[in-house]
């Protein structure tokens, strides 16, 4: 098992050794150093699992510390040591995320137990001390790092979880991480994206149908919640949630139960459920486009990914990362990029975040014929802006999903009317309807039988 890794930090040299040699002596492992300012400079470089401080010090104290730790990285426990005359001081930092204070002269087995509570979630076992649930994320960012620590710590309860944060910044990417840092990580990871999926569609793939339901409905279907038994459900984009659905979700939410589309009675149901959005929803409450008692359900925990021009220590992490895959991806033997490309990507404003840094890579090794990419190509990308690129199946699905829909609509579910609108014969048309999911009866007006 991995020690719990303590940062002290002591202007008096005597004390910092004596204070190392206890706590080495009780199992943790120790870094040291002698003022505020260079325990911030080491936490730029890596994270400890808890921070023991003096209180008076030369230069920043340690009250100045926590405030600048806590700003950063709220989830990491700091306990200061405090003479009697600052203890007001220190009860009201407890009041602002401070973890603890233990006065001068401290008692040894106090600091120790107080300690041992402060890093639980990093000594309780392999699971949380294990950092591969975080593997897919790569991240040199101490914004990135304190936020995936609350995350981790997120991770353990059944509360649900929201994440914001601007389109392209990895949102399903960190609720997968979650997911795997929860006990319920044995049990499925189940996405969806409330706004790729039409609305008269959205229904029966969250909560299932029955046989019978509707015309065409000639099998029980099972949701999506369903699906994800004692696992998680994560609803990307839910702010484009029909107002309708948000009702249903509330009281999933409520009852732990879902009523399939045509079912007299609801079913239990063990999930906990993730969400994203880029939008903000608190204007969408006050525009009427979103319930306030569904906000306040979903929002429990809130997690805010930074944008990547907040993080752009990361760019050059993220740039080679992507380029081993794509290197692979197209097999293109490219072994790095031109400094003043690196540069170039470094210094862009990134609107699209991760996403678009992505896109911009991809569209480059594409197009390069050299063993470096240039700055011309990183140019080049940038200026064009592509919305997205695709793989040629992808975007032909996509597409294809997109035209049965439009004729689905155009029709009122008619098969055979779609068959002729497309050139193609009704078993065709049955076996594309399938594939990409899709109901005919459900884009039929109830009226119409």
């Amino acid at each position: 098992m991995k020690k719990p890794c303590i940062l002290v930090v002591d202007d008096d040299a005597a004390l910092r050794e004596l204070i190392t040699l206890r706590l080495e002596a009780n199992g943790f492992q120790v870094e040291a150093v002698d003022s505020g300012e260079t325990a911030l400079a080491q936490l730029a470089r890596t994270r400890p699992d808890a921070v023991l401080t003096d209180m008076q010090m030369a230069g920043m104290d340690g009250m100045a510390l926590f405030r600048a730790i806590h700003a950063r990285d709220p989830a990491l426990p700091v306990i200061v040591l405090t003479a009697h005359g600052t203890i007001p001081d220190a009860v009201a930092a407890t009041q602002q995320g401070l973890f603890g204070y233990l006065t001068k002269p401290y008692d040894a087995p106090t600091l120790i137990n107080l300690l041992k509570r402060a890093t639980q979630f990093a000594s309780s076992g392999p699971e949380t001390a294990d950092d591969s649930w975080r593997g897919e994320i790569v991240t040199a960012s101490p914004a990135m790092d304190a936020l995936l620590a609350e995350a981790r710590l997120a991770a353990q309860s059944d509360a649900s979880l929201l994440i914001q944060g601007e389109s392209g910044t990895g949102k399903e990417l960190l609720a997968r991480a979650i997911h795997r840092a929860s006990p319920r990580r044995a049990h499925p990871f189940v996405a969806i994206n409330c706004g790729a999926i039409p609305a008269e569609l959205l229904e029966s793939e969250l909560f299932g149908h029955v046989k019978g339901a509707f015309t065409g409905a000639g099998r029980d279907h099972t949701g999506l919640f369903q699906s994800a038994e004692r696992g998680t459900v994560f609803l990307d984009e839910i702010g484009d949630m029909p107002p309708p659905l948000q009702v249903k979700l509330l009281r999933v939410l409520q009852e732990g139960e879902v009523r399939p589309v045509g079912a007299t009675e609801t079913r239990p149901v063990d999930v906990r459920i993730l969400s994203a959005t880029h939008r903000n929803l608190e204007d969408a409450i006050a525009s009427g486009e979103f319930r306030e008692d569904l906000y306040y359900r979903l929002n429990v925990v809130t997690l805010t990914l930074p944008p990547l021009r907040e993080r752009r220590e990361d760019i050059p992490l993220l740039a080679r990362h992507f380029l081993t895959a794509l290197t692979e991806k197209y097999r293109r033997r490219i072994h790095g990029f031109a400094p003043d490309a690196l540069d170039m990507l470094a210094a862009a404003d990134w609107p699209g975040n991760i996403r678009q840094l992505h896109n911009v890579l991809e569209q480059c090794v594409a197009l390069c014929t050299t063993s470096t990419i240039p700055a011309s190509l990183v140019a080049r990308a940038l200026r064009d802006k592509p919305a997205e690129i695709q793989p040629l199946a992808e975007a032909r699905s996509a597409f294809e999903r997109d035209y049965l829909i439009t004729l689905l609509k155009l029709t009122r579910g008619q098969v055979s009317e779609v068959a002729r609108l497309a050139g193609r014969n009704r078993t065709e048309v049955y076996r594309l309807l399938q594939r990409h999911g899709l109901t005919p009866a459900l884009f039929k007006d109830h009226d119409d039988g």
